[in-house]
């Protein structure tokens, strides 16, 4: 039977793609799994958009959505997920700490870590969020891991009061009056963000990087959201830390390899957020940090720079 990179049998963790050459009767193959992220969020985009090309490669592919990031790497862990997306920090969290079997694809893109409040309010810097309701994300985001640690090192003079709930709902609680502020970690522009942007403000956060690089390393970056992006008064200083694309460590070399090589044939059309790294940029994808490289993805980025 011939083989291909389009046509993988019998892979180790039940992960077989498509092969139009398996005789009649042949089994139907595995899925391959992928956790991206809740509806509508740029993670479940860019998910969608990536599993549509690799089915076009002849990979079986099924997407699930989820919480994201952290919700993403409990499945890669215990084997409920193939691929998913991840920010850097929580993957690196999940890897170091928490010795979690994840290996990383590449590095895809910057996140910007977004405090909103409304524009109405005399919040103008973290501090005044001392003792006020702020929404951290939903849980088992990114969003919301991302956001503890910026609390964490915020010079609050009594710790907010955090719930965790997700973009769109923490955007009608503002607006409402049920939460003085709330976190959300993404591209820039984020739609929803972009639509309420003549009633919210945002905070910068840039004086935390220093803090967040000595606690947990160069995760964290300056960024800076432009003016025009939310009609804000100038550039805003604030927090960020990209998104990998990563694996269960036991996924096949070669399904690794394959998807590697299919998101950077396709990057064109994946439109990953408009941010560093953005258009998938092969030099900046290899900088994971502590998240290793899968042997099938590392064989990739050889074969392309020997």
């Amino acid at each position: 039977m011939p083989t291909t990179r389009r046509a993988f049998l019998a892979m180790a963790g039940g992960v077989v793609a498509g092969c139009a050459g398996c005789s009649a009767g042949a089994e139907e193959p595995a899925a391959l799994r992928f956790a991206t992220g809740p509806t509508g969020g740029p993670y479940e985009v860019l998910g969608d958009r990536l599993a549509t090309e690799l089915r076009r490669r002849g990979l079986t592919v099924r997407v699930v959505k989820t919480a994201a990031s952290i919700e993403n790497l409990a499945m890669l862990a215990d084997g409920r997920a193939d691929l998913g997306l991840s920010l850097a920090d929580s993957a690196d969290e999940a890897v170091r700490v928490r010795r979690a079997p994840v290996s990383a694809l590449a590095r895809m893109y910057m996140n910007y870590v977004h405090l909103v409040v409304r524009k109405d309010s005399g919040i103008l810097r973290i501090e005044d969020l001392a003792g006020r309701a702020v929404s951290i994300g939903a849980q088992g985001s990114g969003t919301a891991f991302t956001a503890e640690r910026v609390l964490a090192k915020a010079p609050l003079k009594e710790p907010a009061r955090t719930s965790r709930i997700g973009l769109d709902e923490s955007l009608g609680t503002l607006a409402a009056g049920g939460v003085d502020a709330f976190f959300w970690s993404g591209g820039v522009p984020t739609p929803a963000l972009a639509r309420a942007r003549r009633s919210i403000r945002l905070l910068p956060l840039d004086t935390l990087v220093p803090e967040l690089r000595r606690a947990y390393g160069p995760l964290y970056e300056s960024a800076v959201v432009p003016a025009e992006e939310y009609e804000l008064p100038g550039p805003l200083p604030t927090i960020g830390t990209p998104s990998y694309l990563v694996c269960a460590t036991s996924l096949p070399d070669e399904v690794a390899f394959s998807v590697t090589e299919t998101m950077f044939a396709s990057r064109d059309r994946l439109e990953a957020p408009d941010a560093p790294g953005g258009r998938l940029d092969r030099r900046y994808a290899i900088g994971t940090g502590a998240v290793p490289l899968h042997e099938g993805a590392a064989r990739y980025y050889r074969s392309v720079y020997g």
